[in-house]
């Protein structure tokens, strides 16, 4: 399970998926209707993914997005 807090860690994590299941760019764009160029972009700036675009990557990629309620904050720090 993936953890997201940022954009960016969203794009580092569907960009390593992609390549660890051997999917090229081209591949992965044809399969979601888009260029190579506009997922280059989308990978190296992932704010700009839509949430329709994001829940397609991540299903072409044998992911899915899950929203659950955050537990607790453990931390007993002041700041």
């Amino acid at each position: 399970m993936y953890r997201l807090a940022t954009p960016q860690q969203a794009g580092q994590i569907l960009t390593s998926r992609r390549k660890s299941l051997g999917l090229s760019q081209a591949a992965t764009a044809t399969g979601l209707g888009i260029s190579q160029n506009r997922l280059s972009e989308l990978e190296a700036h992932p704010e700009r993914l839509t949430l329709d675009r994001l829940i397609s990557l991540a299903s072409l990629l044998g992911l899915e997005l899950v929203l659950q309620e955050k537990p607790p904050s453990t931390d007993t720090s002041e700041w």
